[in-house]
């Protein structure tokens, strides 16, 4: 029995993975309801389109389900169309067109105009940084480039997402000025390498350009750099950091791994000495700043020797921010034709270790800043606090400051000053200063 289907003419755009999915997904938004669609993110419409991750196995997996949940829905009733997009898409589409093919289409990373022309839409070039936004309203992501020219051994983006594509510094700062104008105050850039920045376009890297030019843009107090490559780092952007004050002393950089063997075969182009001189060429010209990293065990061939190098090379360089992901082992990049050898079990091992030392440090780190008061930007209130955050973090991944909302009012979306009180391996707690 078909029972009624939910808001008719609604598209629901469901997204997973990062945050150049979630980019993407507003992108999507934008045009839809420039085409006078309704649209809404992760709520109820009888349309669904699902923007997908195909980074790693457990993405995979998760959007794999999600596909599945909304095809049992469509053969119930409940939703009237199902479309997929995204990067499993992408990478998978003849074989998810044959496994499920209920979906009534699927889209790749790049085909944007053919989707909305599925959904009743045009695509419209002119919508420059016409976006609607999914984050708070206080931060929002600024995608600076598509796609990767690394030849990283175990990621399989350049296969979903393509070669390097820069996207023109004039184009950019006229999106920030957009996100500004609706209330924005953060700007977090993204892309699969910010350090390529204008390789293509300019013939030489211009992230620092781009900088100079962001800051510029009345309204944005904070911008934040994500996705950092190590290798042909350009140096003039911690220049930038450290003179301009919109620019956070913050710098994600995932740099996987520090044993040259592993290193090497992870084709990564650069070696132990040269990422910890990079380091401390950071911490010298910026000495504030907090560094967050993300890196990657049970790589094939890891040896224990391999994971001791690194282990101890996460407790000498006392990351302010660290991630730990375990190897998946993925098709068509070029470390799979290597053996995936290291146990599951060992890789799990390895990962909770890296992360144990981690807490300590952040801990150690956090216990530092109690009595020192921080501008913190608030996100949300949750519970009997509200969330914010220092210059220091990112949302979603880092520390976050709670503030006690049953003794302090604190204005959402705004800036505060908060003194620290008390803090844990990774939140701060405080209360504004007077």
């Amino acid at each position: 029995m078909r029972t009624k289907s939910l808001k008719k003419n609604t598209i629901n755009v469901v997204t997973l993975g990062c945050s150049k999915n979630v980019y993407d997904s507003e992108v999507l938004m934008g045009q839809l309801r420039a085409n006078g669609k309704e649209v809404v993110h992760e709520e109820e419409g009888n349309i669904v389109v699902i923007n997908t991750c195909g980074f790693i196995a457990n993405a995979k997996e998760e959007s794999v389900n999600t596909i599945l949940e909304y095809v049992e829905k469509k053969e119930n009733g409940i939703v009237d169309k199902v479309f997929v997009t995204g990067c499993l898409s992408e990478r998978y589409k003849p074989d998810l067109e044959q496994e499920i093919p209920n979906v009534d289409q699927y889209f790749g990373t790049s085909d944007l105009p053919i989707l909305l022309k599925a959904l009743g839409a045009d695509y419209k070039h002119e919508l420059i940084g016409e976006r609607l936004t999914t984050t708070p309203k206080n931060y929002a992501y600024l995608k600076i480039a598509e796609g990767c020219d690394r030849p990283c051994s175990f990621c399989a983006i350049p296969i979903m997402r393509g070669k390097h594509k820069s996207t023109p510094i004039e184009s950019l700062v006229i999106e920030a000025e957009k996100l500004a104008a609706t209330g924005v105050k953060e700007l977090i850039l993204i892309a699969q390498d910010l350090t390529y920045y204008g390789l293509d376009l300019y013939k030489e890297r211009k992230l620092a350009s781009l900088l100079k030019e962001l800051v510029k843009v009345e309204g944005i107090e904070w911008i934040r750099l994500h996705y950092a490559f190590p290798t042909g780092f350009p140096m003039d952007v911690l220049e930038v950091i450290k003179k301009e004050p919109k620019v956070c002393n913050y710098i994600d950089i995932p740099l996987q791994h520090i044993s040259d063997s592993i290193l090497k075969s992870m084709r990564r182009g650069t070696t132990k000495e040269k990422t910890t001189r990079l380091l401390q060429e950071f911490r010298e010209v910026v000495p504030e700043m907090a560094i967050r990293t993300t890196l990657i065990v049970g790589y094939p061939g890891e040896t224990e020797e391999d994971f001791q190098i690194l282990k101890k090379w996460v407790e000498d360089m006392r990351f302010e921010r660290l991630g730990c992901f375990t190897y998946s082992h993925e098709e068509n990049t070029h470390a799979y034709n290597l053996k995936d050898d290291v146990p599951e079990t060992v890789k799990q091992q390895r990962a909770a270790e890296i992360m144990e030392v981690q807490s300590q440090i952040s801990w150690e780190l956090n216990q530092q800043k109690i009595g020192n008061t921080y501008k913190c930007i608030i996100d949300r209130r949750e519970g009997t606090h509200f969330i914010g955050r220092t210059e220091f973090d990112s949302p979603d991944v880092d520390n976050e400051v709670l503030i006690d909302a049953t003794k302090h009012y604190v204005k959402i979306g705004g800036f505060v000053n908060v003194k620290i009180t008390g803090a844990t391996d990774f939140d701060l707690y405080g209360e504004p200063a007077e």
